[in-house]
């Protein structure tokens, strides 16, 4: 017979690696995909609390509960999107608790159950530390692509952008390091806080400034990558490994 935690994460899986290629295709996920997710859910959750009982019922609502709160301070302040919100929710209501797989003779997770037993939580918490990984991709790539004085000239944008030529701006998920403007026939650039729109307008100015030689047409863009993605990164690790936080504090600890 078929672990039914293991069945829960062959179910999530699909959901979670469409939204993944949606969100990467056209930064948003469709309701569809969480509804229809949702009602298998609803199967999980319904087996469980007739399985288990009343444990099964407040490991559901306190789950669900603690998850909607945080991510719903989140999504207000703007540090969580939608799609985002709403995968955790309904990982919530399949994986209220922390799974336990065994398979082929080896417990899942590695480092066992954490302290605190909420399994969208631990997902969260992974994810966070997962995003580290791109800004370590875009850093020893920009050492491979770029020249020595160029990384001495920008280092700290290592980590958070990489240079691409102007006919490479349209149509791609990124924006731009730096804002530019004309002060007395001198091109500026200026730092902005959060990257700068890529629209045609800009792209016709940045063509503009560099037919001019006032630029080269090599500019600093920054990715912007899904929350989702890490989120789907987190889910395995959880399962597989366990909680990264939880275990990392432990370490340190001990």
């Amino acid at each position: 017979m078929i672990d039914i935690d293991l069945l829960k994460m062959i179910y999530c899986t699909p959901f979670l690696l469409y939204s993944c290629y949606t969100d990467l295709q056209t930064r948003r996920v469709s309701n569809q995909v969480w509804k229809v997710m949702l009602i298998g859910g609803g199967l999980f959750a319904a087996y469980d609390i007739i399985n288990t009982g009343m444990p099964a019922l407040l490991g559901l609502v306190l789950s669900v509960g603690i998850i909607f709160i945080f991510v719903y301070i989140l999504f207000q302040f703007g540090a969580f999107g939608g799609a985002d919100a709403k995968c955790l929710i309904v990982l919530a209501i399949i994986i209220p608790v922390y799974p336990l797989i065994k398979l082929f003779g080896v417990e899942y997770p590695l480092t066992g159950i954490p302290l605190i037993n909420l399994f969208a939580f631990t997902v969260f918490g992974n994810a966070i530390l997962l995003t580290i990984v791109v800004p370590l991709g875009l850093f020893f790539n920009n050492l491979i692509a770029l020249k020595p004085r160029e990384i001495l000239k920008n280092p700290a944008y290592l980590f958070v952008g990489y240079k691409t030529d102007i006919s490479k701006l349209q149509g791609r998920h990124i924006k731009l390091i730096h804002e530019r403007f004309l002060v007395d026939g001198v091109l500026q650039t200026r730092f902005k806080r959060g990257g700068v729109d890529i629209e045609e307008d800009i792209i016709k100015e940045l063509e503009t400034f560099a037919h001019n030689d006032l630029m080269d047409r090599h500019v600093w863009v920054t990715p912007g990558m899904p929350f989702i993605i890490p989120i789907t990164l987190g889910f395995y690790t959880a399962i597989i490994f366990g909680d990264l936080i939880f275990y990392l504090t432990r370490q340190i600890i001990m």
